[in-house]
């Protein structure tokens, strides 16, 4: 996005020739001939496309070459695919202390390229995506899956049959929902009146699952139910019609990789079949191995179940251990009963696994021993015992109580017979499951001592709170950063108190100063974008396109206002913005945010020096009949009165709007440039500009660094400056008198705090 009305055309060739001719490097990546290939994201179960073509990064022996990057962990198999129909594909794998695996042809005759290996460490690893001869050129389609390559080559759809599992494929020759996820379609005969339950798994991407028929809209992201997975499940009611529509897709725009597709009656056994296991009763310990040959959970890893036989209200420890792969544990019972545990949450077994529960009813329960990753193998020792009821308490139901998310209370009593800290308190501990993202508060009250709070759970998660913000009672307030079981210990100050308590855990709106921000339809956005500007300046690519995605995926989203505005090409004018202004403005409300963004050219104007303007330029925005400078649009702004305000200029020049603009409370400035310097358009991401790219994915769910659906100020501004550092700060710009420099982001909060929301997000 290039700059002043003159020079516009002059500055794009002159920087794009010096681009050209630079020289750089990328760390830990050698062979690489200028310019540098840009380190793309890709994840497990991900695909991307790619093309070949002058410009692109070389390596030094002159063939073509694109880079992506994932994190991988010790012992993991992965599979990288490469297909193309215009060059000879080539694959490098490169990681932590020298690993570097490469492969030209996966068979003979075969020019696609296929590499399967076991990842020896930790850490990030490179993928080099090239070709076998210097100078090909073409489109490549890259693929990223956990194990042996694709284990299911069914395409999905059809008829779907109950009591199986019905295997299929999300792939880009599939067809699309609207919202741009891919997907297939199964028609399910069932009887009227029966109820039904549908699960949808997958170990290659974030399944989504959708019901559709007479009377019946379901839709289901997370199965509520399962062992900590993103697998989906729907329970529902056939209708009279006695046929449904089933859709398989993803929660991600763009994910592929196979599936199964489970359909039983309620009450069924499909879930998990018997894989070699026995009864067993408490009190008993059994010795077995997990191996290839057994059956496999659907995300890969071998099980072994048991059964055990109980009634409601018995305690009973589980206890899973092996010195030879890390154990994970999962018991399911009666009414949808379910819980799981990887590592002891005590934390004195190592990785072993335990489970500590009261069965919710009378009936069987099947004990799944299997491992946290896919294929381990080896020897364990499974054991079964009665628990003390006093020790450790486990807070589920078949209904109700056993997860933040249902909201747990309950009241208890310190006594002399509860299990007793090394440092001399009482203490009980309760269980209670929850979900990452999910942002929870727990409130432990006592007239009777002093009380203190401790949660433990999944990723080494460690929090604990002696005085909440009323006197002596405890309160505990987190975001929690994986799915699984949280264990929560009641205890006291001191050694020996004891007496009742009441404790609470439920689901959080956050801190009082996010709590009072609503979600839902609350940006109030003009987005301005001009790639045609009819003569009065040169034409742009991609910018128009800039506000017209960002407009949609806020809606998708569901935080943009209907009465937001979109204006491109011939209707961004200055009478059209300022109209614009005038409109929205009257409609969003103190408890609403208002968003300006601008993708495209910006420049300057000569001023009188001033405490505003210390280098005698005013920055404006050109639009497509003249231009806004920085002075009007602090004046526009003075006419909101909003939550928060902000303003996003995409444009050369476009750091000079900080000092006018972001002069009063609740204004974030976000900048693609500084004052005195150009700004590049994003060729790589088909996008106006960098900021306009990272913007986007940023609000919509990239930035949500703690899962919470809460995106605040500083998660917004750190994951833009993440980005800007990634990816664009090797871009060369330049002032208007030719004076060279690179490419940065200006970030104004003024006096937004960072844990201030910018905006809810949630799917649904």
């Amino acid at each position: 996005m290039f700059c002043s009305i003159r020079s516009v055309g002059e500055t794009r060739t002159r920087l794009r020739s010096l681009a050209l001719g630079l020289v750089m490097a990328v760390a830990g990546l050698t062979g690489l001939a200028s310019p540098a290939a840009a380190q793309d994201p890709i994840r497990l179960g991900g695909e991307v496309q790619g093309r070949f073509q002058d410009g692109d990064a070389q390596l030094t022996s002159g063939e073509y070459v694109d880079v992506y990057v994932f994190e991988g962990r010790a012992g993991q198999q992965v599979t990288v695919q490469m297909s193309s129909e215009d060059v000879d594909s080539y694959v490098m794998i490169r990681g932590p202390s020298g690993f570097a695996e490469f492969n030209d042809d996966r068979d003979d005759g075969d020019v696609d390229s296929q590499l399967t290996v076991r990842l020896p460490a930790n850490g990030q690893y490179r993928i080099q995506a090239t070709t076998f001869a210097p100078g090909e050129a073409g489109r490549y389609t890259l693929s990223l899956v956990e194990g042996a390559g694709p284990r299911i080559a069914a395409q999905g759809g059809g008829r779907a049959q109950d009591g199986t599992a019905n295997a299929g494929q999300l792939s880009t020759s599939d067809d699309a929902i609207s919202s741009g996820e891919y997907a297939d379609s199964w028609s399910f005969t069932g009887t009227p009146g029966q109820t039904y339950v549908v699960r949808l798994n997958s170990a290659e991407f974030d399944p989504y699952l959708m019901v559709r028929g007479d009377g019946i809209e379901e839709d289901n992201d997370d199965d509520q139910t399962g062992r900590g997975s993103r697998n989906s499940r729907i329970e529902f009611v056939m209708p009279e019609a006695g046929e449904v529509s089933i859709i398989t897709t993803s929660y991600e725009v763009g994910e592929t990789g196979a599936y199964t597709l489970v359909l039983e009656e309620a009450g069924g056994t499909t879930a998990v079949a018997s894989a070699g296991g026995s009864t067993v009763r408490p009190g008993e310990a059994v010795t077995g191995r997990l191996d290839v040959g057994n059956d496999t959970l659907r995300s890969g890893e071998y099980m072994t179940v048991y059964t055990l036989t109980g009634e409601a209200g018995d305690h009973v420890e589980v206890t899973l251990r092996s010195d030879q792969f890390d154990p994970y544990l999962f018991v399911q019972g009666p009414g949808d009963f379910a819980v799981a545990n990887d590592d002891d949450d005590t934390g004195e077994d190592g990785v072993n696994s335990r489970l500590v529960l009261t069965l919710p009813a009378s009936g069987e329960y099947q004990i799944v021993a299997t491992s946290y990753a896919p294929g381990e193998t080896g020897t364990y020792r499974l054991s079964v015992a009665n628990s003390d009821a006093g020790s450790v308490q486990t807070a589920v139901s078949t209904r109700a109580g056993n997860s933040f998310a249902d909201g747990v209370s309950l009241s208890g009593m310190l006594s002399a017979s509860d299990e007793q800290l090394t440092s001399g308190e009482y203490a009980d501990r309760y269980v209670i499951s929850g979900r990452r993202g999910d942002r929870v508060a727990l409130d432990l009250q006592s007239d009777a001592f002093d009380t203190y709070l401790f949660l433990r759970g999944p990723d080494d998660v460690s929090a604990d709170n002696d005085d909440g913000p009323n006197g002596t009672d405890s309160r505990i307030d987190m975001t929690l950063p994986a799915d699984g079981d949280y264990t929560v210990s009641v205890t006291s100050y001191g050694p020996g108190e004891v007496g009742p308590y009441s404790l609470t855990a439920g689901l959080s709106m956050g801190t009082p100063r996010q709590a009072g921000v609503q979600g839902g339809p609350r940006v109030f956005a003009i987005m301005v974008g001009i790639s045609d500007y009819g003569g009065y300046s040169s034409d742009l690519a991609y910018t128009a396109d800039d506000a017209l995605k960002l407009a949609e995926d806020l809606r998708r989203e569901g935080v943009l206002n209907p009465s937001s505005v979109v204006l491109t090409d011939a209707d961004a004018t200055v009478a059209g913005v300022r109209g614009a202004f005038a409109e929205v403005a009257a409609q969003a409300g103190p408890d609403d945010i208002f968003l300006f963004f601008f993708s495209g050219h910006g420049s300057q104007q000569s001023v009188a020096v001033s405490g505003n303007e210390l280098d005698g330029l005013t920055e404006t925005i050109v639009l497509r009949d003249g231009q806004i400078t920085d002075t009007e649009m602090a004046q526009l702004f003075a006419t909101l009165d909003t939550r928060l305000s902000l303003i996003v200029l995409d444009s050369c020049f476009s750091g000079g709007f900080a000092r006018n603009v972001v002069s009063r409370p609740g204004v974030i400035g976000l900048f693609s440039s500084e004052e005195d310097l150009t700004s590049q358009v994003a060729v790589k991401f088909q996008a106006g500009g960098y900021l306009s790219h990272f913007l986007r994915s940023g609000l919509t769910g990239d930035a949500n660094y703690d899962g919470d659906d809460l995106i605040t100020a500083g998660e917004l501004t750190t994951y833009l400056r993440r980005q800007f550092a990634a990816e664009v700060m090797d871009v060369q710009t330049q002032t208007m008198d030719g004076q060279r420099s690179y490419q940065h982001l200006v970030v104004e909060r003024g006096g937004v705090q960072v844990d201030d929301v910018v905006i809810r997000i949630g799917r649904g």
